[in-house]
């Protein structure tokens, strides 16, 4: 890894050996579906209840969500402190061990390369195809060995977010960029950590929220355009809809949107903590769960539109398929396929609570982590 330069990178300094410039991820292969964190997945859903096709267990919750690259290959983390890529006939491909556990959403870049951040402190890139190490960038300087927050102020869990340039956008012990080469473009420090994946807007405004109780928007120079402040941690990651509008939760027990100046759009109240992202559809209506077991349909004016109601807290995010279908999991371990107007479709009964957003391939099918250390895909 390179050394740290002392002042932020100017944004258009490219990484030091660059060459042409590097693509960012293809379609669906990140957090959410893309660097704007709007819920978009790959496939049409199945219209009836899908069958089980297999199983992979691992020796550790998966909390991550797993992503599909685009030739097929299941990418998905678990906290026996491994990535996996699997085949789409439920072959382990390989593994790579990192140093800790792993919460984090694998992110696939153009060129097939892997991202995903561990609990050791450091930003893995890994092979795509052989499943061999490239690089990796330590997060900060903490002392992971340390119980309570300074022990986690360094943990790479959320993400990480793809740039449309190759920047690698993650959060520890505040918000990095990093080149695809593994060398630091900027960073902007924090006061307490940044638990959840970073958002980019498309004017480049990074949008991180942090457990000092603030959402921080930051220009591409890693320099601070704003911030604005809840009551309580912020561990939502952050959504931007086509009109600019940032979307996320906190638990002060609220839903917020926010103008692209950082200025108050709306905000509703749920009776529970808001820990997952916004999935946004193509008519601005927002999805997102609660605590308190439901899951919330937003217009994009903030006037709820129904409530979803599961039997137990809603951790993970939704996604929405191409056929228009919102996918989300539950607490009370189950995965719920919702359609437009808040009625429900089929539902999965698994083992174990389900905190992760569900991939659905091109092809349609359904792939779900889950706490009892399984992914399963369903047909």
């Amino acid at each position: 890894v390179a050394p740290r330069p002392s002042q932020p990178l100017p944004a258009d300094a490219g990484p030091p050996d660059a060459g042409l410039p590097v693509e960012g991820s293809p379609p669906f292969a990140m957090f959410q579906g893309n660097a704007q964190h709007t819920g978009v997945l790959a496939g049409n859903a199945p219209t009836t209840k899908p069958k089980l096709s297999w199983t992979i267990k691992t020796d550790g919750p998966v909390v991550g969500s797993p992503t599909v690259g685009p030739d097929g290959t299941i990418y998905f983390t678990s906290h026996d402190k491994h990535l996996y890529a699997a085949s789409p006939e439920g072959k382990v491909l390989w593994k790579f061990k990192t140093g800790d556990r792993v919460w984090s959403t694998p992110a696939i870049a153009s060129d097939n390369t892997v991202y995903i951040g561990s609990d050791d402190d450091h930003l893995y890139a890994v092979d795509g195809k052989t499943g061999t190490q490239k690089w990796k960038y330590r997060v900060g300087r903490c002392n992971n060995k340390a119980f309570g927050p300074e022990g986690v102020f360094c943990d790479v869990d959320g993400g990480p977010t793809l740039g449309p340039d190759g920047t690698i956008y993650t959060g520890g012990d505040g918000v990095y960029a990093i080149w695809p080469n593994g060398s630091l473009r900027c960073k902007f420090a924090t006061s307490e950590h940044v638990r959840a994946a970073v958002a980019l807007a498309d004017d480049g405004t990074v949008y991180a929220t942090c457990l000092d109780d603030a959402l921080y928007a930051i220009r591409p120079d890693g320099s601070k355009a704003w911030e604005y402040r809840t009551r309580r941690d912020i561990e939502s990651t952050p959504s931007v809809a086509p009109d600019g509008t940032v979307v996320f939760g906190g638990d002060d027990d609220a839903i917020y949107g926010l103008d692209p100046d950082g200025t108050l759009k709306w905000k509703v109240v749920t009776t529970a903590d808001v820990r997952g992202s916004a999935a946004i559809a193509a008519d601005g209506t927002i999805l997102i769960g609660s605590y308190d077991g439901r899951l919330y349909s937003i217009s994009k004016n903030g006037l709820v539109k129904w409530r979803f109601a599961a039997a137990d807290k809603i951790h993970g995010s939704p996604g929405i398929t191409q056929n228009g279908l919102v996918i989300v999991g539950s607490q009370d371990d189950h995965v719920y396929a919702i359609d437009a107007a808040g009625k429900l479709r089929w539902y999965l009964p698994l083992d174990a609570d389900v905190d992760t957003t569900p991939a659905v391939s091109s092809d349609g099918a359904v792939y779900v982590g889950s706490d009892d250390g399984t992914l399963r895909a369903y047909k």
